[in-house]
């Protein structure tokens, strides 16, 4: 890349059910694919991905109909990921963020997502209010460069 810093994006909405979580999966894929991403970048990045849309559909929603948009923003040597869906929100980010806290016990992995994100992304950022949505934003070092890694 000649030294110069990569800056490319992609916005797409797509609904709030379950099977578009494997093609957010593919689309950040794809768009990882032309930079400087290790194959353990990108499955890195796909599964903090699946977590944060998963949680999307099955927390945001709760069954109901809605949208969730993921943008995808490569800064220099940095990815940037927003998902975002405009659900019920989360009353309190904190107890959200402690493993193994759940809203739903009943389903497999519950209480697991954001800890999952944190372990695969070197930066994450909960912003939720109740009846306005949540949005996740996730950032990953691809090349040596600490100036992302702090979200």
């Amino acid at each position: 890349m000649g030294g110069k810093a990569l800056k490319n994006h992609i916005t797409v909405t797509f609904d709030a059910i379950s099977v578009n979580e494997a093609f957010a999966r593919m689309v950040v894929s794809a768009f990882l694919a032309g930079g400087n991403a290790t194959v353990e970048d990108i499955t890195d990045v796909k599964t903090a991905v699946s977590e944060a849309v998963t949680n999307a559909i099955i927390h945001g929603y709760e069954e109901k109909k809605g949208s969730v948009t993921m943008t995808c923003a490569m800064e220099g040597p940095g990815l940037v990921i927003y998902i975002q869906d405009y659900g019920k929100g989360i009353a309190d980010v904190h107890k959200a963020r402690e493993p193994f806290y759940t809203t739903k016990p009943e389903l497999e992995r519950s209480g697991l997502g954001f800890a999952f994100m944190e372990t695969f992304m070197d930066g994450v950022e909960v912003i939720s209010g109740v009846g306005q949505g949540t949005t996740v934003i996730m950032k990953k070092i691809l090349k040596d460069d600490h100036e992302y890694a702090t979200a």
